[in-house]
């Protein structure tokens, strides 16, 4: 087997494998039969949820995953480091109950991550899931980002597949919120795909990590650890305009009265870090911040370790950001055996921020970016709905 160009023209799709990264290129017609998923795996040519098989049969014997990434009220996500791909279903406006949306898509969904739960014979059953996204932010060419299986080796039943609620203009539905693993398979060969859709998931051309899965629920997650320790000031804010009108309600809300962003700053951590436990207040200081003092708390249930943590906060806006003395202040106030938490709507100079790094300090850093990520994932995906959740009390 040989590994397919970086870029797959349009007219050598259909015989193509599939490298993780590699694009697959559109056609050039202007009409739907440009679209190149189509004609790499004849699952259709349009939407976001596309398989080969009946949903209504339980007979989906190949999925396919596309997100373009730009629907933020669904902020499909997939994190590189820990190998995990957060996708939302198909029911993403009101009018359709969970599982009767056009596609079936939610269907798949819950009969796939309910078989992941159950044994081998009910794990063969579950169709190969293959994430692409959006190669460029013109045309349709797109990129294969690797096998999916349903859940992940830290989350349990209630954790991996979750009804989720939303409301839209005064209407509430329910929506899932499905968390895959990305299995490490750098490709998925063309003599595999055809023996999935022949019935045969687990032939001679079945990639060893999914046929783990299959047979033990294991997951051998393909994983990519940042180089970067540092984040720039670009990567640290957000890269569209309602991320950043976003940031600015929240300033604003908090203009006059800097430290009440603290209480802020705490419920966004707790959205972030599920187990935290009590937190205290501290009491304000002469340059606006503010922080508290907490718990976090370590699993299992019966023998739980507690580690001290002390949270930072700092609103600022955009164009101001948190220096060395606001890091050396959190540094100061991290005793041993304790970490720290910043948590700011901008962004950690170059500076501070290497130096909190190469200097090995256990801080926590929530910028700005990760901010309005949080808020989208629990449904604050607009301005509107963000200065409502500020005034309502949290």
């Amino acid at each position: 087997m040989t590994l397919p160009a970086l870029l797959v023209p349009f007219e050598s799709l259909a015989d193509a494998d599939l490298a993780v990264h590699a694009v697959y290129s559109g056609g050039i017609s202007g009409s739907s039969g440009d679209d190149p998923l189509q004609r790499l795996l004849s699952a259709g040519n349009q939407g976001g949820f596309r398989y080969r098989g009946s949903p209504a049969s339980g007979d989906v014997r190949l999925v396919v995953l596309y997100t373009s990434g730009a629907n933020l009220d669904w902020p499909d996500a997939l994190n590189e480091q820990a190998g995990i791909f957060t996708y939302y279903g198909d029911n993403r406006t009101p009018g359709h109950e969970l599982h009767r949306t056009p596609r079936r898509g939610n269907i798949i969904l819950r009969d796939s991550f309910a078989a992941c739960h159950a044994d081998q014979a009910a794990r063969q059953r579950v169709p190969p899931f293959l994430l692409f996204t959006k190669a460029a932010a013109t045309g349709r060419s797109v990129r294969f980002r690797g096998l999916l299986a349903p859940g992940a080796a830290a989350l349990s039943a209630d954790d991996d597949l979750q009804a989720i609620w939303r409301r839209t203009s005064g209407e509430r539905f329910q929506n899932y919120r499905a968390s895959f693993t990305v299995l490490d398979v750098p490709v998925v060969s063309r003599a595999w795909i055809t023996e999935v859709l022949q019935g045969n998931p687990l032939g001679v051309a079945c990639p060893r990590p999914w046929a783990d899965w299959v047979r033990g629920r294991s997951y051998d997650a393909l994983v990519a650890p940042s180089t970067r320790t540092v984040r720039s000031r670009r990567d640290q804010l957000p890269a569209d305009p309602v991320g950043e009108q976003i940031l600015q309600a929240i300033h604003q809300h908090f203009t006059g009265r800097w430290s009440d962003f603290e209480a802020c700053a705490v419920e966004l951590w707790r959205m972030m870090a599920r187990a935290t436990g009590s937190t205290t207040v501290t009491r304000a200081v002469r340059d606006n911040g503010r922080g508290a003092i907490g718990v976090y708390q370590l699993d299992p249930a019966a023998d739980r370790v507690s580690l001290d943590f002390v949270l930072e906060a700092r609103c600022y806006g955009p164009v101001n950001s948190v220096g060395v003395k606001e890091t050396s202040r959190l540094i100061s106030r991290t005793r041993h055996r304790m970490f720290g938490v910043l948590v700011t709507t901008s962004y950690v100079h170059e500076q501070a921020y290497s130096e909190v790094r190469d200097d090995q300090h256990p801080i926590a850093i929530i910028c700005g970016r990760d901010i309005v990520e949080t808020l989208r994932a629990h449904g604050y995906s607009s301005v509107q709905a963000v200065q409502s959740w500020l005034t309502s009390g949290r």
